[in-house]
């Protein structure tokens, strides 16, 4: 089985229901099927091992995703963000490929041999027609469906790779097949090269739902897609969600919301002030929280609506601190925290979390499977799991600092400083320590109006915290960096802090 049987099913079942929407393009499930299958015959006969995407939401990212399956090449979403200089290495990585490149992106490349490049309208244009080439498509589960570069902000990016049969298990296990009506709409707008944005397409594929992309996010064109297209199903990473709640609350943007029954997020941390301001503002929708990772085919733990409300509405603390958790494995994965020798730990004391289950790869090209003997993978977070299975994150685990031998979390400090009324968002980081080694630093935001010093942020730590837990050095900032995926860039803090020291 391949991942393009997940279209062609839908495409059997309901063809002429819409299944993507780019501006004021459609295509229904048939058009779709008919147009990765053109895009599969072009593929071939350009001899690529590769199809590459360069580009922002478009109709070519599914088109070339299904292609890609049907043809049985790897599918290769690039950032469209990077350098020339960090694009050009990461396609010559993939040559020999069929490279689609969106409106903006042609005149930064200097092509190598070996790259077949079309302009997305070109190729768009190519695919409108029905193929007349009989298609042969592959049954091979085991090959590279999809492949992603990671960020390489350590150094080389590596190639992750996911096999056709790790998306099949991670959809298969948590989608039912045609489960959406033709009134369903999910609003997608993560970019397409990151896994969030593949597992959206294919997940609402096989549930037969209306895909509407959005290019780029900003939270007007947000409001007016869901207006729109009466979106009942969203993704979003925390910093979205956010600047989606201060929109509405601001009364910039008055729209008709009342189709929106389900909001999604995940992909960095999110503040628990940001959620109950956005349950309060939609209360008429299902609000999840998922994590997962690209070697993981998307997610692992959900923290569902029930979850949400229930948190939300206890008077115990136990309870309500679940609302900062990222919620239970699925049925479909297992997940341990182990500490620094791998023995398994009891439940509250945190350590590494390890995964272990069919939508796992963890596996990279060149560098081969990084799964143990028994299956798992480390995940490089850290966190713990609750009485009631419910993971709780600290971090990454490349982020914990060392005081004097000490392990300490930036996430429990942050989740401190958080709590404090005058405090909007907080990050904590090593900073470099003579007589400690390393020892907490942490960049503040406030809220609005609100004022506060540094003598009485760090007395709010030590009295709740033990007293090597309490920021040596403390700065407030307009907003602190993040990443377009919501994930605060801490080692630009770092550097910050460091070179101020």
């Amino acid at each position: 089985m391949n991942i393009s049987t997940l279209l062609e099913m839908a495409a059997d079942a309901f063809p002429e229901r819409i299944a993507v929407v780019a501006g004021n393009s459609r295509l229904s499930y048939r058009q779709l099927w008919e147009a990765s299958l053109a895009a599969a015959e072009r593929f071939k006969q350009a001899d690529a091992r590769y199809v590459a995407l360069l580009d922002v939401n478009s109709l070519a990212a599914p088109i070339a995703l299904f292609g890609a399956a049907v043809a049985n090449l790897s599918y290769v979403p690039l950032n469209y963000r990077l350098t020339y200089q960090e694009l050009d290495g990461l396609i010559r990585r993939v040559a020999p490929a069929a490279l689609i490149i969106g409106e903006d992106q042609r005149v930064r490349l200097d092509l190598p041999d070996g790259i077949d490049a079309i302009d997305r309208a070109a190729f768009l244009a190519s695919t409108a027609q029905p193929t007349a080439a009989a298609q042969e498509i592959a049954s091979d589960a085991d090959s590279v469906a999809v492949q992603l570069f990671t960020s390489g902000t350590t150094g080389k990016p590596k190639a992750a790779i996911l096999r056709h049969d790790n998306l099949l298990s991670y959809i298969l296990g948590t989608v039912e097949f045609g489960s959406a009506d033709e009134t369903e709409a999910s609003l997608v707008t993560v970019p397409p090269y990151h896994i969030a944005g593949i597992s959206a397409l294919l997940s609402s594929i096989y549930a037969g739902r209306r895909i509407v992309l959005l290019e780029n996010f900003d939270p007007g064109a947000w409001l007016t897609a869901c207006e729109a297209e009466r979106v009942t199903n969203a993704f979003l990473v925390p910093t979205m969600l956010g600047r989606i709640v201060d929109t509405v609350e601001r009364g910039e943007s008055r729209r008709d919301l009342n189709a929106l029954r389900a909001i999604a997020f995940g992909g960095g941390k999110m503040p628990a002030s940001v959620v109950t301001r956005a349950m309060a503002l939609f209360p008429e929708a299902d609000f999840t929280n998922a994590y997962g990772l690209t070697e993981t085919s998307s997610t692992i733990c959900l923290l569902g609506p029930e979850d949400h409300r229930s948190a939300l509405a206890s008077d115990d603390p136990a309870i309500r601190k679940r609302l900062g958790s990222v919620g239970r494995p699925l049925d479909t994965v297992e997940l341990q925290i182990r500490d620094d020798a791998g023995n398994r730990l009891p439940i509250g004391i945190s350590g590494q979390v390890f995964v272990r289950g069919g939508q796992v790869a963890g596996e990279y090209l060149d560098a081969g499977s990084a799964l143990d003997v028994d299956g798992w993978f480390y995940t490089r977070d850290r966190g713990y799991l609750d009485a009631g299975n419910y993971l709780f994150l600290e971090g990454r685990a490349d982020d914990v600092i060392v005081r004097g031998g000490e392990n300490i979390s930036p996430g429990e400090i942050e989740d401190i400083l958080i709590e404090h009324p005058a405090v909007c968002d907080a990050a904590v980081v090593a900073i470099p320590d003579e007589q400690w080694g390393e020892t907490v630093g942490a960049a503040i935001v406030l809220n609005a109006h609100a004022q506060v010093s540094v003598a009485d942020l760090q007395g709010w730590v030590r009295d709740r915290l033990r007293s090597s837990r309490v920021p040596a050095r403390i700065e407030f900032r307009a907003e602190l960096p993040y990443n377009e995926l919501g994930k605060v860039l801490r080692r630009v803090i770092r550097q910050e802090l460091e070179n101020r020291s």
